[in-house]
């Protein structure tokens, strides 16, 4: 019986375990995004947030008493990227200060081609992560405006048909085009068979 058992286990001893955990809660507050399977997602979500909280605390008091060194300490004890220390304490504690928890947000994405496990994107909240926003500003040029950022459903459906490995709907009538206008050329169309009705009619 599994009584009072807090935490799911993932397959992994705990050594093992922790240390996964550690290297996607550096990747989640490096890139303010990560995916990975529902179960793993379920148990970063309150790893990272505790972290979040340390360095807000740590933020809030200021240079005071030492604690703002306390609480980097405690940071650091998990997170032993330099770089993801000080963005933490310079840029995401200070965005998280009047939002008392709830850091990030989970999207179920649909399961994945090899073993069909079930897939989620983790992400900071207020991030609005967009991994096409560079190549979108980059292709219109200069002049042009960039698109406005999708709501939540949005970036869920997008990240969706990315995983899927679903075109765009705006290309396929244009690719059917092409293979139709390359067959008439190579013979021009051939016409379909009759269909045959019951031999008694």
């Amino acid at each position: 019986m599994r009584h009072r058992v807090a935490h799911r286990k993932l397959g992994r001893v705990t050594e093992h375990r922790i240390a996964m955990l550690r290297n996607q809660a550096t990747a989640l507050l490096r890139y303010e995004h990560l995916t990975t399977t529902v179960p793993r997602a379920k148990e970063l979500r309150p790893f990272v947030e505790r972290i979040i909280t340390i360095a807000k605390r740590g933020v809030a008091t200021g240079a005071a008493n030492g604690k703002a060194l306390h609480a980097r300490r405690l940071v650091m004890h998990d997170l032993q990227d330099q770089e993801v220390v000080a963005k933490l304490f310079e840029t995401l504690a200070p965005r998280f200060a009047a939002r008392p928890g709830g850091y990030t947000r989970l999207l179920r994405l649909g399961f994945r081609k090899g073993d069909a496990a079930e897939i989620a994107q983790v992400e900071l909240v207020g991030s609005e992560f967009n991994p096409r926003a560079t190549v979108e500003v980059e292709g219109k040029g200069e002049d042009a405006e960039p698109k406005k950022p999708k709501g939540v459903g949005g970036r869920f459906r997008a990240a969706a048909d990315r995983l899927r490995g679903k075109k765009d709907q705006a290309a396929v009538p244009e690719e059917k085009a092409a293979r139709r206008s390359s067959a008439r050329g190579a013979g021009g169309a051939k016409p379909r068979p009759k269909k045959q009705g019951p031999k008694g009619s």
